[in-house]
């Protein structure tokens, strides 16, 4: 079946392209009221956030648990530095938390005590204990060398050296009974020396002499000294036990003395009961170690001869440890701090948000630790205020969410020792845990986002605040607090002022970056990199003041630097290598056009659309979902098609064709429906016969009343196709039909609104496939019952397909039944 035009066409209406005023997007200078930046007051705030800031705000204002916060909508290298300025400004005006502290158990050495404490105290305390144990270094030594204490351990020593002398009197008055002299050994022990009748020594040769029964007698008399001897030393040994404990205790009464106003002293500066029982401690333990307190340690360090390593039991090594027992160590201190802490952490590791033990070799080459060694963690310090982290770093990090949400629920934090590639603990060491009252402010993506809301139950009651950061807002009414924002950024970054002109650039390029000339972005940090680009433009040309000259050739330089992808295809079009008619009329051919995304930066690509259409019943075959090239959106666009053909030209008989559609050299995978009109117009011209400009290129999705509804990307859409239109040379009629609801989307660049100002370029809004259909045929769109127009056109075609198939169906029917009746029975 041809596709021969079987009526005369009826010339549709001459087009009206769009003026260049309407295309065109300029804010005049004049019209923002200074000269240059210098002249606007500055108010940096996040305008257009409204709906952000009052849901950060009620995270910080309710105290109730669970009001922690997931942010989406931030973008930036800098979002998460940037909302923790601003929520510094929320809390500035909340009260200023305590100090954590963690110091010695003396009860149980392997659970150090955690104190809370007002801010300032937790370093005062540290100090505090410094100075007392530098006193006491100097002070003990001094009282137990006084006159006076001396005297009373001679005095003891004296009390107790007389009943020694007592007891060893009656042990040799007891010995001399039995016949034998006691006698001190050289070396150690004591002698028993057998004595005769008149108490003198016996000799060897007398001893001899004796009979057996008198050696016997003798050994016997020996045997019973020895056990009144080992009695006497139990009672000499008790002696000295008393003896040192009387003098210990008299050093213990003396160093009280001393020990007790410096502690007293101390306590009465703190509030705290925890504190005041610490201190007690502290003294306890003082008095019951006052060998530590006997001889200056540091002097002894100081006098020992150097070794080339440290030994286990040196001055030095004694000196350094004998009193980290009474140091105390700070975790979080907020001495210099105003208002609640924010803090930003950067790497949510385990160890950097929850703290650790961290370890140490001894002098023996073993692991070990103290509780000195116990280091606090960004949720600790965050205590009474906020943390701001990404949520993919916290997920990414082991163990951490889930440690993260034990701690949230909890309201309590554990130190621990944390290390995952450890073959065997080294530590028992585990603090106290402490309450911690944090606010957590995840940044991350909606998708994120979504995920954990379905698939982690606890994450919706703990994170029960979305704050949803808009990326655009009204340009009327944020106009001067984004002139606000560009001034602040200059000033605060020491850039050069803005002229007026520059500042009118950025306005327009804002609106280019929301796709929406009504718009503004919200936020700042593409234009905060414009700016700082202007600025080395202008400081390169020896200027002062940022011109609009300098800000449009740091865009330009910003397009340069990234599009030779862009630059390649379209030398590709111009050397005949991708297949594209700029002029000319074509059936069943149209321009399409695409936005390709390269590193960031998206760009126009037109692409030749081609549809072939024949008798048969398998409808429209979208040639790209065939070769796994097509996306979902795409391949619903095409659905639509048939869903139009059917409504517009089906309702009397049923649609009895095979189409196929195709983005011709296209080989990467295609989504969206934006060319779904393009398309549609394609599978028309086939179908009616009627060719189709080449000059234009078509863009707009369509549902299946024939209705063009808006697309994304208008801007790189026409820029790419005049561009490439530009390379292969202008010839005065080309353009692009678009959605008229993309119009006010149009911040075109300065070179494509002067060639539709110059009428070399040309923009079509339409509303409908049959506005379309009638700029790219010439032929009025009419209806299926008007002669000569583009729908009658297709009506007759798709009735003869009907028709056609109709009669061959009819005809394979006939052979098949002349086959079954002449077969054999």
């Amino acid at each position: 079946m041809s596709a021969e035009v079987t009526a005369t066409p009826v010339a549709a209406p001459e087009p009206r392209p769009l003026p260049a005023e309407e295309a065109a997007f300029v804010i005049d200078p004049a019209t923002l009221g200074f000269e240059t930046t210098e002249e606007v007051p500055v108010r940096p705030e996040w305008f257009g956030q409204e709906r952000a800031l009052a849901a950060l705000q009620l995270a910080m204002s309710v105290p109730d648990a669970g009001f922690n916060v997931y942010v989406v909508g931030l973008v930036g290298t800098q979002r998460e530095q940037q909302l923790g300025d601003l929520l510094r400004e929320f809390l500035r005006s909340k009260p200023v938390p305590g100090d954590r502290v963690l110091v010695q158990n003396f009860q149980n050495r392997d659970r150090p005590r955690a104190f809370y404490l007002p801010a300032g105290q937790g370093k005062q305390l540290r100090r505090d204990m410094q100075e007392l144990i530098e006193d006491l270094q100097r002070l003990l030594p001094e009282t137990f060398r006084q006159e006076t204490f001396e005297e009373e351990k001679e005095q003891l020593a004296e009390r107790f050296g007389h009943e020694g002398e007592e007891i060893a009197r009656e042990m040799e008055q007891r010995a001399a009974a039995k016949g034998f002299a006691l006698q001190p050994h050289p070396q150690g022990g004591i002698l028993f020396i057998p004595l005769k009748p008149n108490g003198e020594p016996m000799s060897p040769q007398e001893l001899e002499r004796l009979s057996p029964a008198e050696q016997e007698e003798l050994h016997k008399r020996e045997r019973e000294v020895a056990r009144e001897l080992k009695a006497m030393l139990r009672r000499q040994q008790a002696l000295g036990r008393r003896l040192a404990r009387e003098v210990k205790a008299a050093e213990r009464r003396v160093a009280a003395e001393v020990v007790s106003p410096l502690i007293e002293e101390i306590a009465q500066r703190y509030q705290s009961p925890e504190v005041h029982q610490y201190l007690q401690d502290v003294r306890e333990h003082i008095l019951d170690h006052l060998e530590l307190f006997r001889e200056p340690l540091k002097e002894l360090a100081a006098m020992a001869p150097p070794v080339p390593f440290p030994l286990p039991f040196s001055p030095a090594a004694l000196a350094e440890s004998a009193f980290v027992d009474y140091e105390v160590n700070v975790l979080v201190d907020n001495s210099e701090a105003s208002g609640a802490p924010v803090i930003v952490e950067t790497s949510p590791t385990y160890k950097n948000l929850f703290g650790a033990v961290e370890r140490v070799i001894d002098p023996y080459g073993r692991l070990a630790t103290n509780f000195t060694r116990v280091q606090g963690g960004s949720l600790l310090r965050a205590h009474g205020g906020c943390i701001v982290m990404n949520v993919v770093d916290v997920l990414s990090e082991p163990l951490v969410w889930r440690a993260l949400k034990r701690c949230l629920k909890s309201g309590q934090l554990e130190i621990e020792t944390y290390d995952p590639f450890a073959l065997l603990a080294t530590t028992t060491l585990k603090p106290e845990p402490m309450q911690v009252s944090t606010r957590v402010v995840l940044v991350g993506p909606g998708d994120v986002f979504q995920l954990l809301y379905f698939l982690d139950e606890e994450f919706r009651d703990i994170f029960k605040i979305r704050a949803d950061f808009g990326y655009e807002t009204d340009a009327n009414a944020a106009r001067e607090r984004f002139v606000s924002n560009v001034a602040h950024i200059a000033r605060s970054e020491g850039l050069p002022p803005l002229r007026a002109a520059a500042v009118a650039r950025l306005l327009e390029y804002g609106a280019r970056l929301v796709g929406d000339r009504r718009k503004l972005p919200t936020q700042f940090a593409e234009i905060a990199d414009v700016m700082r680009e202007a600025a080395f433009w202008c400081q390169q040309e020896g200027q002062d003041v940022i011109e609009g000259a300098h800000v449009t050739k740091a865009v330009e330089q910003r397009v340069f630097r990234l599009n030779r992808v862009e630059e390649k295809i379209r030398e590709l079009v111009r050397d005949g290598v991708l297949l594209l008619d700029l002029d000319g009329r074509r059936v069943g051919q149209v321009n399409g056009l695409a936005v390709l995304n390269v590193g960031g930066y998206d760009f126009g690509r037109p692409s030749r659309v081609t549809a072939a259409v024949s008798m048969g019943s398998q409808g429209i075959i979208n040639i790209e979902r065939e070769a796994q090239l097509s996306g979902r959106t795409h391949d619903k666009g095409v659905l639509i098609l048939t869903g139009y053909l059917r409504r517009t030209y089906a309702q009397n008989f049923p649609l009895s064709l095979t189409a196929s559609i195709c983005f011709e050299q296209s080989y990467t995978g295609i989504d969206g429906d934006s060319a779904s009109s393009t398309e549609l117009f394609a599978i028309l011209s086939a179908l009616s016969g009627l060719p189709l400009r080449q000059d234009l290129a078509v863009t707009g999705s369509v549902n299946q009343w024939g209705e063009i509804q808006p697309i994304g990307g208008v801007n790189e859409k026409v820029e790419g196709f005049f561009a490439t239109c530009r390379a292969v040379g202008l010839t005065g009629s080309q353009g692009v039909v678009l959605p008229i609801q993309n119009v006010k989307e149009l911040v075109l660049r300065p070179e494509v609104v002067e060639a539709i100002r110059a009428g070399q370029f040309h923009l079509y809004p339409i509303r409908t496939i049959d506005e379309g259909i009638e700029i790219l045929t010439g032929v009025k769109a009419g209806s299926v019952e008007e002669p000569g127009t583009v729908h009658y056109l297709v009506m007759e075609r798709l009735r003869a397909l009907a028709e056609g198939l109709r009669r061959f169906e009819a005809a394979a029917g006939k052979e098949k039944k002349a086959d079954a009746s002449g077969a054999p029975s």
